[in-house]
């Protein structure tokens, strides 16, 4: 159907789901790392009135991340409103048995599916994008020939051409930050008010950095202090007229004992001592450029085995180890988490909630870490929040809320419809 009005379709299909046309700008924010407890702490501390009075007249919910809960396939998950088994990214780093490599998941030609921003755009719509770290850019971005995409990690770097802005720095009056630190989501921001308010997008996403999470606790002085600078620009959108979602690509656990040992699972020294050194190969999905903030460890793991291992006996002595709470067969994991098979191994390990996944320990550094480790990538940090400037109303039967039904939620009720209409 067409708005006589403007000539635009009332609602677009993407990857087989409807969105409305929104008549008011939808902001979706992903909070890296964010679980639940970091804003309630604030709250609870006197730190985030605003998001207080919001949850009042608001929405105050919960909803499950994709599996792994890692940065890409979430943040591609909210970015095409489908799990990995449709848009393909299944981690920030996958091993491609077709050519024998390990390879990076930041490259638009592994996409499957193309983004609720690119349909948008080709409809008409404007849409910005800006996000903290620049592995993420070309993903967001993929497929999006008219619109605003770029990372805060290269504010200095922008072009017309190729991001749709330039001179954002001074813009907002800040100096580029280092990418290990709070300010880098700060300036994402402040970038997301200033070109709310100056261009007024249909869309808009902005996706942050886990710098902090992966630092500090919730509650901790440093984590309310992040938490108090979102509160500040969750109030600047909000009064600027426009839906606003906040959500998460995943939660954040400790995971050290109580003297703040990192409590490590090393699954390829395990399988060389079962299976033979180099037979098998674990694969780390967490592994990104910026392992400065978690060591590549991780509670996630998939393992490509031989062609003549028992895999029952392995997924049995693995699920028998300390730290590990469950081991699926490749199938297994492909039903319960809604991902690509050709793109796991034959096995996927996740630990238990105050433990990480590694290979050996010659290849992860921890040693220069100054708190314990805390990390993410298993069932228990799937759960994330689900927060938004208006009321939802009733979620549709049997409906399981994810991080990827942002969009879905903003559009609708910024077109003045319920959920289950």
């Amino acid at each position: 159907m067409k708005d006589s009005l403007a000539g635009r379709a009332e609602h677009l299909s993407v990857n087989g789901r409807d969105y409305s046309w929104p008549q008011r700008p939808v902001v979706v924010v992903c909070i890296d790392g964010s679980e639940d407890a970091y804003h309630e702490r604030a709250v609870a501390d006197g730190r985030m009135p605003f998001l207080e009075r919001m949850l009042e007249r608001g929405s105050d919910l919960r909803g499950d991340c994709t599996m792994p809960s890692f940065t890409n396939p979430n943040n591609m998950s909210i970015a095409t409103g489908v799990p990995p088994a449709v848009h393909g990214i299944c981690g920030n780093y996958f091993y491609d048995t077709a050519t024998g490599t390990e390879v990076m998941m930041n490259d638009p030609e592994l996409l499957r599916a193309p983004t609720i921003f690119s349909v948008f755009a080709q409809a008409g719509a404007k849409v910005a994008i800006i996000t903290a770290k620049d592995k993420l850019r070309r993903l967001l971005g993929s497929g999006l020939k008219d619109g605003m995409c770029f990372s805060a990690e290269k504010a200095d770097q922008l072009t017309e051409e190729n991001n749709g802005i330039t001179k954002v720095l001074e813009r907002v009056g800040m100096e580029l930050p280092s990418v290990y630190s709070a300010e880098l989501s700060e300036l994402v921001m402040a970038a997301g008010v200033d070109v709310l308010e100056q261009e007024r997008p249909e869309l808009m996403y902005l996706s942050l950095t886990d710098y902090v999470q992966h630092k500090h606790a919730p509650g901790s002085r440093a984590a309310n202090d992040f938490y108090a600078m979102l509160d500040m620009y969750f109030e600047k959108i909000d009064a600027l007229g426009a839906v606003l979602v906040i959500t998460a690509d995943h939660g954040m656990n400790a995971k050290s004992d109580g003297g703040g040992t990192a409590q490590v699972v090393f699954l390829q020294d395990l399988l060389d001592e079962r299976l033979g050194e180099g037979a098998s190969r674990v694969i780390l999905p967490i592994t990104d450029p910026y392992t400065v903030h978690h060591g590549a460890l991780g509670s996630y793991a998939t393992v490509h085995l031989p062609d003549n291992a028992d895999v029952p006996a392995v997924v049995a002595g693995l699920a028998a180890e300390d730290g590990v709470h469950t081991v699926l067969t490749r199938a297994e994991a492909c039903e319960r988490f809604e991902l690509p098979g050709d793109r796991i191994g034959e096995i996927v390990v996740i630990s238990e909630r105050n433990a990480v996944l590694g290979t050996t320990p010659a290849r992860h550094d921890i040693s220069d870490f100054k708190e314990p480790l805390r990390s993410h990538g298993g069932l228990t940090e799937q759960k994330v929040p689900f927060l938004v400037n208006a009321h939802t109303g009733t979620l549709p039967a049997g409906h399981r809320l994810r991080n990827f039904d942002a969009f879905w939620v903003g559009t609708s009720l910024a077109a003045g419809q319920s959920l289950t209409d």
